[in-house]
């Protein structure tokens, strides 16, 4: 079932949405070269928590973790380790997620390692794009379909392939809630949106396979 927030519930929504974003921006300060993975997330969980917040990716689904970094050709979810160490070349897309009063805020950014090869900026630079041609069509009226045919028609028509086997979701007390949001799709299909819908859009793009 969606849930359909409050005024209230949004503007909780809001505060967590920021804790995670800053959250972000601080992973992708520190993720340099030299930095394990387990470092990376040692700073990250730390600040959220300084802040009042949790990491519910910990222990989620047996997950070792409080983030997941995921280097290179690795799609998402990647656990943190002392042995994962960064280096020059690398990208690293960090998934964060923080609690905060009750309910979740939910974001990724795939960042640069010093220089990366122009196959690497090309896909980065076409999956941020496809966001946010998925979250212009995230509006009350559209439906789920729009958000996911406009990414599709992006990333198809710069030669990428889209993984069908991960999905955007909603999102709201619980991590994981209702509607599905595929990055595939027809226009004017699927759930109505409408205000007090809170969804996470995520393209996962790969160069040459939809394969995991």
């Amino acid at each position: 079932m969606i849930q359909i927030k409050n005024s209230t519930e949004l503007k909780l929504m809001l505060k967590a949405g920021e804790l995670a974003a800053q959250a972000l921006e601080l992973a992708g300060k520190n993720a340099v070269a030299g930095i394990s993975t387990w470092e990376l997330d040692r700073i990250v969980a730390d600040y959220i928590k300084s802040k009042g917040g949790s990491c519910p990716c910990k222990g989620y689904g047996g997950f070792p973790g409080h983030n997941c970094f995921s280097i290179n050709e690795e799609l998402i979810h990647g656990i943190p380790s002392k042995k994962r160490i960064l280096k020059e070349g690398d990208i690293i897309s960090c998934d964060i997620v923080a609690e905060l009063n009750g309910f979740m805020g939910d974001n990724t950014k795939t960042f640069k390692i010093g220089k990366v090869s122009d196959d690497a900026e090309k896909l980065m630079k076409a999956t941020e794009e496809a966001l946010y041609k998925g979250i212009a069509q995230a509006v009350a009226g559209n439906r789920v379909g729009d958000i996911s045919n406009a990414i599709q028609q992006h990333i198809e028509g710069a030669g990428y392939a889209i993984v069908r086997k991960f999905i955007g979701h909603g999102v709201g007390r619980d991590m994981h809630e209702d509607p599905e949001v595929p990055n595939v799709g027809k226009p004017g299909r699927g759930p109505r949106l409408v205000p007090g819908m809170t969804i996470c859009i995520e393209p996962m793009i790969n160069t040459s396979t939809a394969d995991v």
